[in-house]
């Protein structure tokens, strides 16, 4: 049995960690009190908020973490560039943002000019399907930091005043939709590595896939998805399902949640198969489902129609009184 603390990430440990952080964040607001671009108060949740009169600027920050060793293993740089605006402009979507650009950090042990002409291309690729402009970045060569090297980036987007979605509006009763993920994302892969890569290599063929590439399939881009979602039908939250897996409903609301999962299957599975228990399963990894929509429940058929054009996309279960998370077909509770 192996843990995602036990393989060296603990989630515990890190939101302790950053309780410190966090509160000297908020006193910085004042600042900026009273002021074009001041902030919300809408720190902790998938995006920053920043008050400009008649709209909120959204801002958001993420990288592609330890997916970057498989990459580097195999010689294989076209699609972490995917991941990388993936996981800021599907943040941004979580409070109802339209994503409009990026600027990108890439710091390296030492410049290698096909590694950086392979991730360009992902980068590009990235913002094709999300729609919005690389407008800058910084590259750092740091021989004696770094050993490999590291891609993360910052995003904005913009919302309306009065079309910002953060939970408020969630009631006990309401529909969860789950979009279908494209695999394990950015998230869990320090566990799936340091479970998997010992064991088989990355050369493991698992049904009809090597590891590696199950492990390098890039992040799915809810952009187009989500945007017409939020066009169309009223939406009371919005969850982007990364690292904590299951757990990021709770960022939304204080209600509870009562879910059937898909089965478990692909890289899921073949992790489970090897020893995670299904509780950390589901507090680790996305499990199947990368994005979630909570709607009311007059809402839901029209939800489902808008979001089956671009992604499967499933009736997960409703919102309860209750708080916690209750995964019933797996009897587990977060």
């Amino acid at each position: 049995m192996l843990t995602y603390a036990q393989a060296g990430v603990d989630d515990e440990k890190t939101a302790r960690a950053l309780r410190g952080i966090i509160g000297l964040a908020k006193k910085t607001f004042e600042f900026r009190k009273d002021k074009i671009g001041r902030p919300s108060e809408n720190l902790g949740h998938y995006s920053a908020l920043l008050d400009f009169g008649d709209f909120y600027l959204a801002m958001t920050t993420d990288g592609v973490g330890t997916k970057v060793l498989v990459a580097e293993a195999v010689g294989k740089f076209d699609t972490i560039g995917i991941d990388m605006i993936a996981m800021n402009v599907n943040d941004l979507l979580c409070v109802g943002a339209e994503p409009v650009a990026l600027v990108d950090y890439l710091a390296v042990r030492e410049p290698d000019e096909k590694v950086f002409e392979e991730i360009a291309k992902g980068l590009y690729e990235g913002a094709r399907q999300a729609g919005i402009a690389i407008v800058g970045g910084e590259t750092a060569v740091m021989p004696d930091l770094i050993n490999g090297f590291d891609l993360s980036g910052t995003a904005i987007g913009v919302a309306e005043k009065g079309r910002v979605i953060t939970g408020e509006k969630i009631r006990p009763g309401d529909v969860v939709i789950g979009i279908s993920s494209s695999g394990i994302h950015s998230n869990g892969l320090t566990l799936a590595r340091k479970l998997l890569i010992p064991k088989y290599g990355l050369d493991y063929e698992y049904e009809g896939r090597k590891l590696w590439e199950w492990l390098l399939e890039p992040t799915r881009i809810y952009v187009k998805a989500v945007l017409e979602l939020i066009e169309s039908a009223e939406v009371h939250g919005l969850a982007h399902i990364t690292g904590g897996g299951l757990n990021n409903l709770k960022r939304l609301t204080g209600y509870g949640f009562s879910l059937e999962m898909p089965p478990i299957e692909g890289i899921f599975k073949l992790i489970h198969e090897n020893g995670v228990p299904l509780e950390e399963m589901f507090k680790v990894f996305n499990m199947g489902i990368g994005f979630v929509a909570i709607v009311p429940q007059e809402e839901k058929e029209e939800a489902l129609d808008i979001l089956n054009k671009h992604y499967e996309s499933f009736e997960l279960g409703t919102v309860t009184e209750g708080p916690g998370i209750r995964v019933e077909n797996y009897r587990v509770r977060l």
